[in-house]
């Protein structure tokens, strides 16, 4: 297996850097449709061939439906073969018959020009309605039925997915917050799911770009100008990790790692993640048409973090504060 695919499934494998669809919901600068699409077919020219939406990611599904097309048309149907396509299915909490799961998947299926798709990763807003245990019913028919090739997660706790086993659910990942910050799957998440074969798919790894040289020797930012989504999100787990001082520390830390593998400290970030045996990839966002990483991405593929290195970056995120007991376990930021 090369450092840059995963089996994450027998017959799925992805790129181990996923590209990431949520900022073109809205909050990440105006995203243009025709030059989305246009970007869309240099990342797949550069091999960055998975792609991560959402239902809810305002027009992500589309953009794919249209990347789909240009690309049959420019290169032959066989070359879709290529692409890995990875959507949510985000309900809102209440019954859930076949009839309601089908038609949000049938949706998807239609806006994104597939006839199955690759994996459909379940997220649920509230535990003490267990519907959910309903709608992995019927998404398990779905999948039996072709309509789906794998169940996948979002967001879901170590103890959700222990009762979804115990009811015989099969599932390939669960997509989750990790980061050198956030190390809160290695508390019970990821020894649950090594155990169990499910493999995790993680996202706010560069701490929507706070892990970069941009920020390094910078003073506090102040609320004005964290003009994403992003990055108002992160720079809260930054405060709650251990404030701005020890993000300093870190990202000097990082920097010194990164110089003396001629990288950049986003490319350490990520593979320090790609690096965890429960890690099946890492969702980087791509900013279609607005900004543009791949050939810096791909930096991350040739890194070999050394044992020196590693125990660098332990040295200081040793001084953080634990934030598995002050937020909870996985996906409890947004319960």
């Amino acid at each position: 297996m090369s450092q840059k695919t995963y089996q994450l499934a027998p017959n799925l494998q992805i790129c181990r850097i996923l590209n990431g669809m949520w900022q073109v919901a809205g909050g990440h600068g105006q995203i243009d449709r025709e030059s989305a699409v246009s970007e869309m077919m240099l990342y797949h020219d550069s091999d960055f061939t998975t792609w991560d939406m959402a239902d809810i990611y305002g027009p992500a599904e589309e953009y794919l439906g249209e990347f789909r097309k240009r690309l049959a048309k420019k290169k032959g149907e066989s070359e879709l073969d290529k692409i890995q396509a990875l959507t949510k299915f985000v309900p809102n909490s209440g019954p859930m018959t076949r009839s309601i799961v089908e038609h949000y998947i049938d949706r998807s299926i239609r806006r994104m020009n597939v006839k199955t798709i690759d994996v459909v990763q379940f997220h649920w807003w509230d535990y003490s309605d267990t519907s959910y245990l309903d709608a992995l019913h019927h998404l398990s028919k779905i999948r039996d039925d072709g309509k789906i090739r794998h169940i996948g997660l979002t967001n879901f706790d170590t103890e959700r997915i222990e009762i979804m086993v115990e009811n015989g659910f099969k599932m390939v990942s669960n997509q989750v917050q990790y980061s050198i910050l956030d190390q809160r799957p290695e508390v019970m998440m990821a020894p649950f799911c090594q155990k169990h074969g499910i493999k995790l798919l993680t996202y706010g790894t560069l701490l929507g770009g706070f892990l970069s040289e941009s920020y390094l020797g910078k003073p506090e930012p102040a609320k004005s100008q964290l003009y994403t989504f992003s990055l108002q999100k992160y720079k809260n787990m930054i405060d709650a990790w251990g404030g701005w001082i020890l993000f300093q520390e870190l990202l000097a830390t990082l920097d010194s790692v990164a110089k003396k593998h001629h990288v950049g400290i986003a490319n350490v970030a990520t593979k320090y993640i790609l690096d965890k045996p429960a890690v099946a990839g890492v969702i980087i966002g791509a900013r279609l048409g607005i900004a543009e990483h791949r050939s810096e991405n791909a930096r991350a593929f040739s890194l070999n973090l050394d044992k020196e290195d590693n125990e660098k970056i332990t040295s200081v995120t040793s001084k953080s504060q634990d934030l598995f007991s002050s937020i909870g376990d996985c996906g409890s930021e947004y319960r």
